[in-house]
């Protein structure tokens, strides 16, 4: 990460990559909850987008902490993008998003 943008949440989870996505999964219609912890002093424009749409925009003072939910209606996995733009940095984090259709049984 970077001075900016301290930690990345999904879920009440900080988000690792490299975790088994299991821990990081909601069933269709459910809320995933994003967040990032900023650092900093100033101002933070923060932009959410899912597979190229815009879902939430919001300018953060620093430091300060961004959230947003969101969910999906039907099972697959969805690519998020958080950007944020402060003290003339841009840092931007891919967060897999994945969606099941019906619960696990057993």
């Amino acid at each position: 990460m970077s001075d900016t943008v301290q930690r990345i949440i999904l879920n009440n989870l900080q988000y690792n990559p490299n975790r088994d996505p299991q821990v990081y999964r909601r069933l269709a219609n459910e809320n995933f909850r994003i967040q990032a912890v900023l650092g900093g002093s100033g101002s933070a424009k923060v932009n959410l987008s899912v597979d190229g749409n815009a879902v939430a925009e919001e300018s953060v003072d620093l430091p300060g902490k961004f959230s947003c939910e969101t969910s999906f209606d039907s099972a697959g996995i969805r690519i998020a993008t958080l950007t944020v733009e402060a003290n003339g940095e841009t840092v931007s984090q891919d967060i897999r998003l994945d969606v099941l259709d019906h619960a696990w049984i057993g």
